[in-house]
């Protein structure tokens, strides 16, 4: 009996042991510890990055407002995956090491239902649920073997890897906004949307472009921004995301369409393919000079713009008038450790033209003041 009275406090004591290692104390009481599951196993098993509610708000970008707009312009371009420049997303064409190229993760994220995929309209596209694609019909469709399981209301698809048409999807069509926005003024420039485009021989011969769904950019961003890439042969080193990739335009794509009231691309506009490409280049040159000519210049660029027109004002005294001699002067760069250098001479060569202006004005005044003598014509204020 006593042995057994010796054994009751140890017995309590290993008690509230068990019960500390299972529970744990917070501001409101005690509650039990939950088993939180391995993330880096859960994303082994083939699951993919999990993306919260919090993380997908982080990634999305809000739309402006018309009224904080100055300037928005709609350009289609296309990716074509042959280019160097474009090669990242291409390869690799098999998964290697848990990466993989930019179409086998849409496909994916499309076929689990992660991201909504949508009608290609050709130039109409709508970001809606009407216009939303059914899986398995896209699946249909374009002729891709899958699996299904599940439920009738809670569909499972699975596409094995070898079913997956990587190598035919050699362009992307993306679709790019241009806005100028009042507030920062700043022109801003972002991908609204991707759309993969399956090049397969058509029925009478040659190749044939079939362009598959768009996807809005920004649901795509968070699982874009998990996945590195290295850009160059000579630096085998993964450091920008396929998110950065698109965000600071290292992609080389050409404008094939730009929103227009007639729907027309830009084959239709320009049938002749020297006028494609100068239309194509103007539409490039105007976008990237758009803001410049907004900017109201600093005192720095004022005053060098008024040393650049002074300048050119006494080459033309001189009898300097050659259009070579003021495309010189025009396109002189502006450093700032010549500009104390560049006053200096020009201060020089006006008081060396001011005798012959004082000249002509004493002949012609009766005072005998000096200072009546001295031109001030040229004075600089």
């Amino acid at each position: 009996m006593k042995i057994y009275k010796q054994f009751i406090p140890l017995l309590t004591m290993a008690a509230m042991t068990a019960a500390a290692f299972g529970q744990v104390e917070s501001g409101s009481g005690v509650r039990k510890r939950t088993e939180r599951p391995d993330r880096r196993r859960t994303e082994a098993e083939g699951a993919g990055p999990q993306v919260t509610d919090r993380m997908q708000g982080f990634f999305e970008t809000r739309e402006p407002h018309d009224a904080d707009l100055e300037y928005m312009r709609q350009i289609y371009r296309r990716i074509d995956l042959t280019k160097d420049a474009n090669t990242p997303l291409y390869f690799p064409e098999d998964v290697v090491d848990g990466q993989e190229n930019l179409f086998r993760i849409i496909l994916g994220l499309v076929v689990k239902g992660a991201v909504p995929a949508y009608e290609y309209l050709d130039g109409r596209e709508v970001f809606t649920d009407q216009y939303r694609i059914n899986v398995p019909d896209m699946l249909d469709r374009y002729g891709i073997y899958y699996q299904s399981a599940g439920s009738d209301r809670n569909p499972v698809y699975t596409i094995e890897e070898a079913d997956v048409p990587t190598g035919q999807v050699l362009n992307y069509y993306i679709l790019e906004k241009w806005e100028f926005d009042r507030r920062s003024n700043q022109m801003k420039t972002r991908v609204e949307a991707i759309c993969p485009v399956l090049n397969r021989i058509g029925d009478f011969g040659g190749d044939t472009r079939y362009p598959m769904f768009w996807v809005k950019f920004d649901a795509l961003r968070p699982y874009l921004a998990a996945q590195y890439i290295f850009l160059s042969d000579d630096n085998n080193l993964p450091q920008y995301s396929l998110d950065d990739y698109f965000n600071l335009g290292m992609y080389d794509g050409e404008i094939y369409k730009t929103k227009n009231l007639r729907n027309l691309s830009m084959n239709q506009m320009y049938p002749d393919p020297d006028d494609l490409k100068r239309a194509q280049d103007s539409i490039d040159n105007r976008l990237a000079s758009y803001g410049k000519h907004l900017w109201v210049p600093t005192r720095e660029e004022y005053l060098a713009q008024q040393e650049r027109e002074e300048a050119a004002r006494l080459a033309a005294e001189r009898g300097d008038t050659t259009q070579a001699a003021l495309n010189v002067v025009e396109d002189t760069p502006e450093p700032k450790r010549s500009t104390r250098s560049k006053r200096t001479t020009t201060k020089k060569k006006t008081s060396a033209k001011k005798p012959k202006v004082s000249s002509s004005s004493s002949s012609s005044s009766s005072t005998p003041n000096s200072n009546a003598t001295k031109s001030v014509r040229r004075r600089r204020r």
